[in-house]
């Protein structure tokens, strides 16, 4: 099993969720988060006075699929919060040693 993450715009996530419904994805996990990489953050202007917004909010998806679902999922999150500009976000993959539903007790992919 995999687990794949995504940092995404917060404006994307609607796009991004409803392709991965249509690829036949069935549960995402999804944090409101903040963080900085290339675009280092930007400045503001409140009541004239300049000011830096290090941390900039993002979008955390987690989802965890099967080994053969993986290149899909990166492919259709890739195309669908891509906008050409900074910003854009990350992809990670990791691996998934074991899966276990509290409700039924079952593990592995039965518990996906």
């Amino acid at each position: 099993m995999k687990k794949v993450e995504a940092i995404i715009k917060p404006f994307k996530l609607d796009e991004v969720k409803e392709a991965l419904s249509e690829s036949g994805i069935q549960g995402i996990t999804v944090s409101e988060v903040k963080g900085f990489g290339r675009q280092k953050g930007h400045t503001e202007l409140y009541r004239g006075a300049e000011y830096v917004v290090d941390f900039i909010p993002k979008i955390k998806m987690e989802i965890i699929i099967q080994d053969d679902m993986a290149a899909k999922v990166v492919e259709v999150i890739s195309e669908a919060a891509r906008t050409g500009r900074i910003g854009d976000g990350k992809i990670f993959v990791s691996n998934i040693e074991e899966v276990v539903r509290i409700r039924t007790g079952e593990t592995g992919v039965d518990a996906l």
